[in-house]
């Protein structure tokens, strides 16, 4: 039986197309720990503060920084250099009074918004059961999950949480008129507005019709959709995004 590769590492070649970093700089880079999103969904800590905000010049800064407790994500302290952020996200760096939120680009790469201090937290929903008690469990697109004593609120439907305490301040059907942001496909990072949600009885997926800022009309999954506004964006987005 051949060896099998180590899975404790990763070649910079390797990683996913949506981590910002040259693939051929260096040999390897940092694989993120299992958490709340998936490799493909989320850049290890690390890479955020050495590639991409610049906060250190090598692994060994971005770790320090990092394991000193510098570093928030969601509003709670977090000291795992492998840490994966993912859509939507928020980290803040307390000793420079910045945050920001993790966003998607035209090209499908994450990239950080600079927000201003508090901004609410978008979480999407992906799933609900009933618990104990007769109360619902949302189980939102970053792993999380809000108990609630009485539903209000479907699949596909965003709310906006406070952090860390996360308490449900606003929430975003996902219906017709509604602001979303597309998460997947070719149009990936593109901005519009729902015209039409097509419900499939088949086994095929469901679809929804979005018109851009352009008046022009596309196609994409229903679960592409990611709402971030009713009539308009509740929250800044990045220039390439608008």
């Amino acid at each position: 039986m051949a060896k099998m590769g180590s899975r404790k590492h990763l070649k910079r070649y390797k990683a996913p197309k949506s981590w910002p970093i040259h693939p051929k700089e260096d040999t390897w880079t940092v694989k993120p720990s299992a958490g709340s999103h998936s490799i493909n969904d989320s850049i290890p800590l690390t890479l955020v503060i050495r590639d991409v905000l610049k906060l250190a010049d090598n692994a060994r800064e971005a770790k320090r920084i990092i394991n000193s407790g510098n570093v928030l994500v969601d509003g709670r302290l977090v000291k795992d250099y492998k840490f994966p952020v993912g859509f939507m996200d928020i980290i803040e760096i307390p000793k420079t009074g910045e945050s920001y939120r993790v966003l998607l680009d035209r090209k499908g790469r994450l990239q950080l918004d600079l927000i201003d201090d508090g901004s609410a937290k978008l979480s999407k929903i992906v799933n609900k059961s009933t618990i104990k008690g007769g109360k619902t469990q949302l189980n939102l697109h970053d792993g999380k999950n809000v108990i609630i004593e009485e539903d209000a609120y479907s699949v596909g439907d965003v709310i906006s949480l406070k952090v860390p305490e996360q308490e449900i301040a606003e929430v975003y059907p996902l219906q017709e008129g509604a602001t979303v942001l597309v998460t997947g496909g070719k149009h990936t990072g593109e901005l519009g507005t729902v015209t039409e949600i097509i419900e499939n009885k088949s086994s095929n997926p469901n679809t929804i019709i979005i018109e851009n800022s352009s008046k022009d009309e596309f196609l994409t999954l229903k679960d592409y959709a990611f709402v971030v506004g009713s009539d308009a964006p509740a929250i800044s987005l990045l220039e390439v995004n608008k």
